[in-house]
Formats: structure tokens, sequence, C-alpha cells
């Protein structure tokens, strides 16, 4: 399979996939390593596909996802986050992203894109196994959160149970 077979492959994989893709799997499936799939990526990304990164993986978006968009600020430590995500998808809120201020590059943001404890627990494995650090330690665990919430209640028992757990700045 040529370059340009394997980008038009790996896009329609994506559009059929009902979750994130990791770029290891499509590696495997179009035996190619991963490194090749994530230059694949950037050129589907040059190209006008919207494919956004994930934690789990590669996924088409972020369109299309019904839902109220409100977002959070929060602070805390490593320690906290955990906690902080578990309250978010047991009100029924997607964690979508986190988003710092960097005093050099402006506004940085990582995908997320957690729905469930089991999200949240395979997230949180994969950042201690990396050793990888927040980037809300670059601000002194300030940081926001955009939420994908099924209604507004949803949304206020999530601000509420963060106020309670003293992570919500306000």
């Amino acid at each position: 399979m040529d370059a340009e077979s394997r980008r038009r492959a790996i896009a329609a994989e994506l559009s059929g996939a009902g979750g994130p893709v990791a770029a290891s799997a499509l590696g495997e499936r179009f035996g190619v390593s991963r490194q090749i799939i994530v230059g694949d990526v950037a050129l589907l990304r040059a190209g006008g596909l919207e494919i956004v990164a994930t934690p789990r993986g590669y996924l088409l978006g972020p369109g299309g996802e019904a839902g109220l968009r409100r977002t959070v600020a929060v602070r805390h430590g490593f320690e906290g986050m955990e906690r902080e995500l578990n309250i978010m998808v047991d009100n029924g809120c997607t964690v979508l992203d986190v988003v710092i201020e960097h005093a050099v590059y402006g506004q940085l943001t990582g995908e997320l894109r957690l729905k469930s404890r089991r999200d949240v627990a395979e997230f949180m494995a994969r950042s201690r196994e990396a050793g990888g650090s927040p980037l809300s330690t670059l601000t002194g665990g300030i940081h926001t959160h955009t939420l994908l919430c099924p209604d507004e209640e949803s949304f206020l028992r999530c601000a509420a149970e963060l106020r309670d757990a003293g992570i919500l700045l306000e």
C-alpha cells in the first residue's frame, strides 16, 4: 500500500471508529511504525481533515457532539486530579480538554475526551507510567476544563461537587 492509499485508509478507519484509535493500533493495522502514522495524521490535518489527538488515540472531530459546553476553572495539585476528573464524569459530563495560560506560549490545550471512570483510571495509569506532569503544574495548579454536559442540571451538580471538594476556582 502506498502512502497516499494508507492515509485514505486511516481517514476511513477514524471515520468508522466508535472511539479513539491509538497510533500504535493503526501502525499494526497498516504494517508501519507508530511514527509513520503520526506523520500521516499530520499530513491529513494539513489537508484539512479535523483529527483530534486524545490520550487514548485519534478521533475525527470535534463537531457532532450533543450537549452543553461549559468551562470550569479549577485549582489542585497532581493528587487532586483523579478526584476532580471523577467528579466531572460521575455527573455525566465529558471532560473534553484541559487548558492553561502559559507565560510564553499563551493558551496551551490538551485534549482529554474522558467520559467515564474507566477513562479516568486509564488516563491516570498512563500519567503515572509516563512520569509526566500535568500541564497545570506550570500554572500553580490553575487550569480550566471544557465540559460537554447532558444538561444544565448536570453541570450545576458538577460545579457544586467541585466547590465542596475545594477544587473549583471562584
